[in-house]
Formats: C-alpha cells, sequence, structure tokens
C-alpha cells in the first residue's frame, strides 16, 4: 500500500502547516505535527487494511457512510437532500434548466469508465460517444436534450458491468420516471458497483499479498514505532504478566530453579500463555498489547465462541448424566438441544446477569426436550426431584468456579494451547478431548482458527517481541539468539 502525499525535504507534505513549538521550554516535549499526525494514521490505515485483506478470507470493501444519528451524517443528509432538491427545481421549470443535470452526467461517465476493463475497448468508445459532454452541452443550448434516452444508455451498460448480485438493483432503474428519483438511484448503484470492482480487485491480488504480507506488516509498524516509541508499552505489561504467570506454574509444579533461584521459563511457553490470556481479556481493560490490536475483533470472536462451547459442553453432560444414554441417544436429540443452547447462550454472555437469565431459560428448555423425547419413546417421565436437580445444576454454571464449567473449560483450553504447542502444520490435526466429543468438531474448527491467528501475529511481530522477552528471562550476558529463536 504505498504512502500518500508528496513530501518536503524533512520527509512531511509540504502543503501543511508545522505546529511545532520551536521555542517550547527546557523538558516541555514538541507538540506533535499536524503533518506528523496524519502520517502515523496513514501507516496505520494502511496496517489496518493489509492485515484484514490476509486474515479475512471473505474481504469485502464497503464504503465509509457516516451514522445517521451523528453531526456529520445530519449535514451529509441536508447536503444531499438540497442538492436533488434544486435538481428537481431545475428541471421542473419551463424551459428546463439543465445546469445540475449535466454536471450528473459528467460524474456518470467518470464512475462508468473507472468500471472498464483493459479489454473494453468497444465500450469505452461508445461511451466517449454517447456521453460526449460537448455534443451535450451544444444539446442543451438548444434544448433537444433527451435525458431519458441517455439514462437509458447508462443502466444499459450498467448492466452489461455490474456483478449478478447487482442485477435486481440495476432492473429496478428501469421502472423509474421520475428523472430525480433515476438519477439518485444510479448514483447509489453505481457506488455499489464501484465498491464491488475494488472488492474483485483486492482478492485478485491477495495471493500477491499473502506472499509479502508478514514483511510489509513488520515494515509498516516499524515506521510507526519510530514515530511513536511508546507504542510496545502495552504489548511488554502483556509479556511480563504471561511470564509471571508462567513462572508461577512452574514453581507449582515443583519446577527446580536454576543457579539464579529463578524457574527456568522458554519465550514459546510465555508467548503461548500471552496468546490463551488474550482470549479471557476482560473488555473494559484498554492497555490491549498494541502487536495484537488488529486482530482484537477476531480474538474476541474466538474467546466468545470458547466461553459459549464450555457452557453447551456443560449442559449437555449435566444432561446425559441425569436422563441417561437412552434418551441421549436418540436421533436429532442432541442436534436440538444443542440448537437450543446455542440460541440462547449467544455471544458468551459477558455479563453475570445475562449468563444467568440465560441458564434459567435453557433449564427449562432442556426439561421440556427431554419430556418430549422420553414420551416420544413411552418412556417414564423424568422423576421431579431429578427434574430440579438438573434445572439447579445447570443454573449454577453461572459461577465461574463450577466445577463442571471448571474442568470443561481447562479440557477445552489445554486443547487450544496444545494447537500452539504444536504449531500450524500439526495443531490441525489434533483431535479434541473425549470429555468434549459432542462438541468437537466445533472446538476443532476454534481451534484452527486461534492458530491461524496466533502464527501469523507471531511471524510478523517476532522481531519486535524478542528484545521484551530477552530482557523478561535472560539475564545480562546469556545467548541473546534463543529468544529471537523462540519468539517466531
Amino acid at each position: 500500500m504505498p504512502d500518500q502525499g508528496d513530501k518536503a525535504a524533512d520527509g512531511f507534505p509540504a502543503d501543511l502547516p508545522c505546529l511545532e513549538k520551536l521555542d517550547s521550554p527546557t523538558g516541555s516535549p514538541p507538540t506533535a505535527s499536524l503533518s506528523s499526525l496524519m502520517e502515523l494514521e496513514n501507516c496505520v490505515s494502511n496496517l489496518s487494511l493489509a492485515h484484514e485483506v490476509v486474515m479475512n478470507g471473505d474481504f469485502c470493501f464497503r464504503p465509509q457512510r457516516p451514522p445517521a444519528d451523528s453531526l456529520e451524517g445530519r449535514v451529509t443528509e441536508i447536503v444531499h437532500r438540497a442538492f436533488w432538491d434544486v435538481l428537481r427545481e431545475q428541471l421542473s421549470s419551463d424551459p428546463p434548466n439543465y445546469t445540475h443535470a449535466v454536471i450528473l452526467l459528467r460524474e456518470v461517465k467518470t464512475r462508468l469508465q473507472s468500471l472498464l476493463l483493459p479489454q473494453h475497448v468497444r465500450l469505452r468508445s461508445q461511451l466517449d460517444e454517447v456521453l460526449d459532454m460537448e455534443l451535450i452541452r451544444q444539446e442543451v443550448a438548444h434544448g433537444v436534450l433527451d435525458l431519458h434516452r441517455l439514462s437509458g444508455y447508462v443502466i444499459d451498460t450498467m448492466a452489461s458491468l455490474c456483478a449478478p448480485v447487482r442485477d435486481p438493483e440495476v432492473r429496478a432503474l428501469r421502472d423509474l420516471r421520475d428523472p430525480v428519483e433515476l438519477l439518485r438511484d444510479i448514483f447509489r448503484v453505481l457506488g455499489l458497483m464501484q465498491a464491488d470492482m475494488v472488492s474483485f480487485t483486492v482478492r485478485s491480488l491477495r495471493p500477491q499479498l499473502l506472499q509479502q504480507a508478514a514483511q510489509y506488516e513488520r515494515a509498516k509498524f516499524q515506521q510507526i514505532l519510530d514515530k511513536q516509541p511508546s507504542s510496545l508499552d502495552n504489548t511488554t505489561v502483556w509479556l511480563q504478566a504471561a511470564a509471571s504467570e508462567e513462572a508461577s506454574a512452574g514453581r507449582a509444579q515443583s519446577v527446580s530453579p536454576g543457579p539464579d533461584g529463578r524457574c527456568p521459563v522458554s519465550v514459546a511457553a510465555v508467548l503461548n500463555r500471552a496468546y490463551m490470556r488474550l482470549l479471557r481479556w476482560d473488555p473494559r481493560d484498554q492497555t490491549y498489547p498494541e502487536t495484537v490490536l488488529m486482530d482484537r475483533a477476531r480474538l474476541d470472536a474466538v474467546g466468545r465462541r470458547l466461553r459459549t462451547l464450555v457452557l453447551e459442553a456443560s449442559v449437555l453432560l449435566l444432561t446425559n448424566a441425569q436422563c441417561g444414554d437412552a434418551v441421549f441417544s436418540l436421533q436429532g436429540f442432541v442436534g436440538k438441544l444443542r440448537q437450543a443452547a446455542a440460541a440462547l447462550l449467544e455471544g458468551g454472555h459477558i455479563r453475570d446477569a445475562d449468563l444467568e437469565g440465560a441458564l434459567l431459560g435453557l433449564g427449562e428448555t432442556v426439561l421440556r426436550q427431554v419430556s418430549d423425547a422420553v414420551s416420544s419413546r413411552g418412556g417414564a417421565a423424568l422423576p421431579q426431584e431429578s427434574q430440579n436437580l438438573l434445572r439447579g445444576q445447570i443454573s449454577d454454571l453461572r459461577k465461574h468456579d463450577n466445577p463442571v464449567r471448571t474442568v470443561i473449560g481447562e479440557r477445552a483450553q489445554g486443547f487450544l494451547l496444545a494447537v500452539l504447542q504444536a504449531g500450524p502444520a500439526k495443531g490441525s490435526l489434533l483431535e479434541p478431548p473425549a470429555a468434549l466429543r459432542l462438541v468437537s468438531a466445533d472446538l476443532a474448527d476454534l481451534g484452527t482458527t486461534f492458530g491461524r491467528i496466533v502464527h501469523f501475529n507471531r511471524t510478523v511481530f517476532g522481531p519486535f517481541c524478542a528484545p521484551i522477552l530477552r530482557k523478561l528471562l535472560f539475564p545480562p550476558g546469556e545467548a541473546e539468539a534463543e529468544a529471537g529463536e523462540d519468539s517466531r
């Protein structure tokens, strides 16, 4: 992604005023220049876009629109409405005034040209011929401009260029008779077609980008770090916490301390623990590590899905224990039970109050489905005592220290950790533990997704984390290569 803007000798755009205070008092840092802040933002934007293309196989470009209830959104709506109102007044006058219409036709021509490929030689020539702006101005001067004919040609051209998904919207344009509504909808659909073209181009370039993505992202982050040296502060705190946890775990497992009294801790173990910590990150904690920030939404989604799978597996285990294999083995029973659980537990319910309500509803749903399953095979209803016990056990899953939830959670997290330890090649071949067999397919998919995110992140940011880990884990004089090797 090329950086934008002509640079002056100091590396910043020449047309932007410098806001640095040249006479700042000693000890008071100069205010960052507007141009340097914009350049930093440009680096972040390019880095985020490139990362999204690499990590999201379904990447789709969508034009940015301000929220309708924001000041920018309201101003934009007012300006647009005023423009179309002026156009309506001009076309309704006698004789019609085509000043705005000619401007719109010129813009339509430009947008259509942007959709043409090199092989569209005949179409390009025809477009220049039909939408000849000089000829259109002459027709306006003589009062013979046929706006309906030109709109029809534009729609025909759009139909030949649009993706199949836009066919219904282009066909709908033919039914519009009001010229203002027609032109407004032509612009709307053209905007969608341009977004489709950008998405197609990005997907076409994705294989080439994948080959150089790690180097590109690393170089971009280095540019950010050069301009903002504090851009690794949160990452340092994150790795420090993981190193402390790993050392504590080593002491708990009676690992023999080294000559300096410290328990030996490997870089790989610290990194794996650090990434696992992200799956239970408090959403209110704003100190998210900078090196993983672009994947926060993806990792948060993995964490929510993990919590939901743990709760689902816990509910299934408790239900099986109460109603027995005879009911559990009925065709379709487990599937219906999982579908109900997934619907009620969707989103992971980070707030305990939300989870409590969801589990109460889920308990009633489980009992109803068990009752239907038992009656379908002519069996006796589940005793009231067993129903109350199962309802209470499911409700108790809201507690973080619930024994069933704790054991299932440890097994699930242990599987994800094993995926990281095995690496991308072998991690996808691992099978979840037997206790999670009823959600094994989903957990395996989750492990693959998690492993892919972590592997790429380590590939990109390993060189930035290595010096931090070296200072944390190795006393001065030890081989520095160990940290650099394990961080990749």
